[in-house]
């Protein structure tokens, strides 16, 4: 076990760059990470192989699933079942935390 107290918001930058992620800890299938998603950049139709949780720190998200789109602002956390197509769409420059467990 380890410790080590980080300022999320800080961990992520965009440099310039139209996403970035930054893997905290874990693996492709469980794992705890943070992106920064540069106003309208996509991230195209995927589905997890893990349950998810998306917590916003900054910035407005959308999630769009199949027939439904969820409106993720600064604050607020949507949780979503693995196997779920999805595509994520910022609405404004936007960091967020991605938990796959």
């Amino acid at each position: 076990m380890f410790y080590n107290v980080m300022k999320a918001k800080e961990i992520v930058e965009l440099d310039g760059k139209a996403l970035e992620r930054k893997l905290l800890m874990g693996d492709d299938e469980h794992s705890i990470s943070i992106i920064a998603m540069r106003k309208e950049e996509i991230i195209d139709t995927h589905t997890s192989k893990s349950d998810a949780a998306v917590y916003v720190l900054d910035g407005e998200i959308e999630i769009h699933f199949e027939a439904e789109k969820f409106k993720i602002e600064k604050g607020e956390l949507l949780m979503f079942n693995k196997d779920k197509e999805h595509k994520v769409l910022a609405l404004k420059n936007s960091k967020y935390l991605l938990i796959k467990i």
